[in-house]
């Protein structure tokens, strides 16, 4: 890689450049050129790719109703001319060729500061290693950029949200919530750490915590226990024991803290960001790149001219974000139009907790883990519906509705989003009835499917979840490109319902479970009433000042429910995986915590499989209800035979492309299966 000065090769190309007056990028900074890239290797039709990395320098007003949204957008720090200076890191992988490639800007929401794209899309991928290269051969242009403002600031895609002040530049300060479940016995707690991942904490506005509190329990559903004040600091006792070396940002308690409590800490922090700058920041972002030839210094646009349409692509925390940005508004682009046309919306069940004071993006609430953290808020649907509890009226889609700038959608759920994200509201009205789906919504559910594969499962008693949803989502994305391009028709939706009893009850699903030797049938949901957290929040935008800790409104509850299943425990409804058609065993979306882990709780993010007896003496001898393998396949080549055949199907319903069915039939054929 070579880095390039600002203003120079591409200044000087394009120095007559306009921008248009709408423009909210003022300028980039262009600070790297690794061309060819991929050490030269080049992709069918798209040829070779280049890496572009940069800042991206914008303002915004705080008076355009488009940004009036943000939380604490009038407490920022401005320039003379009233306007708010933001930049972020951004990368552009592309064909070098400009007629090459799909001309499809597909904008990887980063997670948590993760590229997670190429990890998903490109067989054997990450952010370092390209895999078989699926989406250059299929010649996307991919752009990452920062949107996180609590990252720490070794992170490349950390976004520098400013500091909010209050009038006059005073010093704000409230109420922070921190949930702490263990993998390992820890001395200290970081108070910007997570579950799921670790920011920059908000300091603690003074070190002997007045009114702070901390508690402990075992079970999400016990009271919590009040530490005593004289046995917990805020201090760092890595080092030095008990009472350790003061830290404002840093929990130390006497004896350490172990994997079998959840610890909940609430304290005075001061110094909020601004975290909801990072919706406008990507809103603005992807409209130049999509619209603008240069920026006012004549630096050019990399995309410029090259791309039809974009699509938005977020997994977890990052589809959460999808989602409200949505509800939000920021699909509007500054110069009208949208953003994104696409948008793929994976494993993301509910929003996120961004646009708050003292947000906490990387917390989500599960069962055990975080449950109270605010993303859970009605409304759940997409489009508009009433709330079975308050009566209130909203969706997902109000905002882009109004200004006709919704995207095409499609939503990819796993089996553990039912279990540990209340996805069953995502298209019922919460008191047990279906919702259609607006038309420009197509959900996916990957039937028998765990959060991602690869998961930490240390705290869980049963081996994770192997079944793959990959294959299925690159057949989807490529239907989605067709359907923003061409209009073409994707497959359709495919998810439980309450009407043909796919959709069910926890508890009736535990009852038809199978009676697995050595498995505890589980009914246990991640389930919670409206929360009140104050009267400065808006759970309806899910944005505003948090009153902590949340209280219950009331003991009534949605009505949550999960999919059915088959005499094997295995998901009946939604994209049937090969490997369901084709199984091993029962593949679950949820998975219980083991002893010294809150034992019985749900795990994480994480799905259970229980491999079916080679053969029928086997699962005789055990009590194993369901057939073994040898009764189901008969011989190796039985086996083989189902799985080219499930392999076709899912081709023909345009679930598996081609080169996919190709891989799993050969992989079935190598394998040790009834040999």
């Amino acid at each position: 890689m070579h880095l390039i000065p600002r203003l120079s090769l591409f200044a000087a190309l394009f120095a007559a450049a306009s921008v248009t007056a709408e423009a909210r990028v003022l300028r980039l900074e262009l600070t790297g050129v690794e061309a060819p890239a991929f050490g030269g290797m080049a992709f069918g039709a798209s040829g070779q790719y280049e890496r572009i990395t940069g800042i991206a320098h914008g303002e915004l007003d705080p008076a355009d109703p488009a940004n009036a949204g943000i939380q604490d957008i009038a407490l920022a720090p401005r320039g003379a001319d009233g306007k708010i200076s933001y930049a972020t890191p951004f990368v552009i992988l592309m064909p070098i060729a400009a007629d090459r490639g799909n001309h499809i800007l597909l904008y990887d929401v980063v997670n948590r500061g993760r590229p997670l794209a190429p990890g998903l899309y490109n067989r054997g991928g990450s952010t370092s290693e390209i895999g078989d290269g699926f989406l250059e051969r299929q010649g996307f242009s991919v752009v990452w950029s920062g949107w996180q403002g609590d990252l720490p600031p070794d992170n490349a895609f950390a976004f520098p949200a400013p500091i909010a002040h209050a009038p006059g530049g005073g010093v704000i300060t409230g109420p922070v919530r921190k949930s702490f479940e263990l993998f390992t016995p820890r001395s200290t707690l970081d108070l910007g750490a997570t579950d799921l991942g670790h920011g920059v904490a908000y300091p603690a506005a003074d070190l002997a915590a007045p009114g702070a509190m901390l508690t402990e329990r075992v079970h999400q559903a016990d009271p919590p226990h009040l530490v005593a004040r004289d046995d917990w600091a805020l201090a760092d006792c890595t080092k030095t024991p008990f009472p350790g070396t003061p830290s404002p940002t840093q929990l130390c308690r006497r004896g350490g803290f172990d994997t079998n409590h959840i610890y909940e800490f609430t304290y005075t922090a001061r110094d909020p960001k601004i975290l909801g700058l990072g919706f406008a920041a990507t809103r603005d972002l992807v409209a130049f790149l999509r619209h603008e030839t240069a920026d006012e210094n004549g630096i050019v646009n990399p995309l410029a001219g090259r791309i039809r349409a974009t699509i938005a692509h977020g997994t977890s925390q990052s589809g959460r974000f999808l989602r409200s940005f949505l509800d939000l508004g920021f699909n509007a682009a500054p110069g009208g139009g949208r953003v994104f046309d696409g948008m793929v919306v994976h494993i993301a069940a509910v929003r996120l907790a961004l646009n708050q004071r003292f947000a906490q993006p990387s917390a989500a609430s599960m069962q055990h883990e975080e449950h109270l953290a605010p993303t859970q808020d009605f409304p759940f649907t997409w489009q508009q519906s009433r709330d079975a509890l308050s009566g209130t009226r909203a969706g997902i889609l109000d905002a882009c509705t109004k200004t006709r700038t919704c995207p095409e959608i499609f939503q990819e759920l796993s089996s553990l989003e039912y279990w540990n994200s209340r996805a069953g509201l995502d298209t019922t009205d919460g008191a047990g009835h279906d919702l259609p789906l607006p038309a420009n919504v197509h959900l996916y559910h990957f039937a028998g499917t765990q959060h991602v594969l690869g998961l930490r499962a240390g705290p869980c008693q049963y081996a994770q979840n192997p079944n793959s949803y990959v294959e299925t989502m690159r057949a989807l994305l490529l239907h989605l490109t067709a359907l923003v391009e061409k209009g073409a028709p994707p497959p359709a939706s495919r998810y439980p319902r309450v009407a043909d009893n796919s959709l069910i009850e926890p508890g009736e699903a535990a009852r038809i479970f199978p009676h697995i030797p050595g498995v505890a049938a589980n009914a246990l949901i991640n389930d919670m009433p409206v929360m009140l957290r104050g009267p400065s929040f808006d759970p309806l935008r899910e944005s505003g000042i948090l009153a902590e800790p949340p209280v219950v409104k009331s003991n009534a509850h949605y009505d949550v429910r999960v999919p059915a299943v088959d005499g094997d425990g295995n998901e009946a409804d939604g994209v049937r995986s090969v490997a369901l058609q084709a199984p091993l065993g029962t593949y679950t979306g949820w998975n219980r915590r083991k002893e010294g882990f809150a034992e019985g709780d749900l795990c994480y993010l994480v799905g259970s499989f229980f491999p079916f007896a080679r053969t029928r003496a086997e699962r005789e001898a055990s009590g194993d209800p369901r057939p073994s393998l040898e009764e189901r396949y008969g011989t190796h080549e039985g086996y083989v035979a189902a799985v080219r055949a499930a392999s076709a199907r899912l081709h023909a319903e345009g679930f598996l492309l081609p080169e996919d069915a190709a891989r799993l039939s050969a992989e079935a054929e190598a394998s040790d299966v009834l040999r």
